[in-house]
């Protein structure tokens, strides 16, 4: 199976479905836990889901010379913040597992 996108709306579709809840509720639920991450990123907190991941904001230096990719023009790079996503261990052995079952199929 290629790369299918699961996008928000199919997110929100399948949690309202399971647990027999109003849409907009479901929608606003994920609505603001998204805005919670986004809130803690900005005051330099790490999310941490215990057995999902952890969310941080990481410096990246900035540099005098670096190439846009679409030009090859040289541009400078302004220090900067970067969100970094690391998966927890149950979801690394989960993600782990996913690629070797399909070969034994």
């Amino acid at each position: 199976m290629a790369n299918q996108k699961l996008t928000k709306a199919e997110i929100i579709d399948n949690i309202q479905q399971r647990l027999e809840m109003n849409r907009a509720d479901v929608h606003t639920l994920i609505d603001e836990f998204f805005e919670e991450v986004k809130k803690g990123l900005e005051q330099d907190r790490v999310i941490e889901l215990r057995g999902f991941g952890t969310f941080e904001v990481r410096t990246r230096k900035g540099r005098e010379k670096a190439r846009n990719p679409k030009t090859g023009e040289l541009v400078a790079v302004d220090t900067h913040g970067v969100a970094i996503f690391r998966p927890g261990k149950e979801l690394k052995d989960f993600v782990w597992n996913l690629r070797s079952s399909e070969k034994k199929d």
